[in-house]
């Protein structure tokens, strides 16, 4: 069982320098508060196959994510593939908009994926990240624009 959950956003910012800041997912702290420590591998310029290991607090719990980039056409497209084994997982990316006036529209998706005991809890995940939706796009213009 899997669902998905979107948000759009338009940020002030160039295309190019959206597509730079959003393809380092170290920078997911910055706009997510339930990253607590992230890094990358291997180091340099993110490509497919860049794996990104994290450790995040999700109603309560401490796990630990792996994300694999598995597509990625500058300055528009970034995709990426949880490898990590949890209850619920996500597959998700970013499409970019370059807009006539400079600014970048966002489109962040993911789709979550139930495993297990995480078939039952898939159904409130949901619930919360449609509900938290247009906050998190909220938080990932404030942290682009920031930057």
């Amino acid at each position: 069982m899997s669902g998905q959950f979107e948000a759009t956003v338009e940020v002030d910012r160039p295309v190019e320098e959206v597509f730079a800041y959003l393809a380092d997912g170290r920078h997911d702290p910055e706009f997510s508060p339930r990253v607590l420590e992230i890094d990358k591998s291997p180091d340099g310029p993110t490509a497919v196959g860049t794996v990104f290991r994290s450790r995040v607090k999700d109603a309560g719990m401490k796990t630990s994510r792996e994300f694999r980039i598995t597509r990625l056409e500058e300055p528009r497209t970034i995709r990426w593939s949880e490898r990590s084994r949890n209850l619920i997982t996500a597959d998700g990316g970013y499409d970019l908009e370059p807009l006539p006036d400079g600014r970048t529209r966002v489109r962040i998706f993911n789709e979550l994926e139930g495993h297990g005991l995480g078939r039952l809890l898939l159904k409130p995940a949901l619930l919360a990240a449609r509900k938290d939706a247009p906050a998190f796009g909220a938080r990932i213009k404030a942290a682009v624009e920031r930057s």
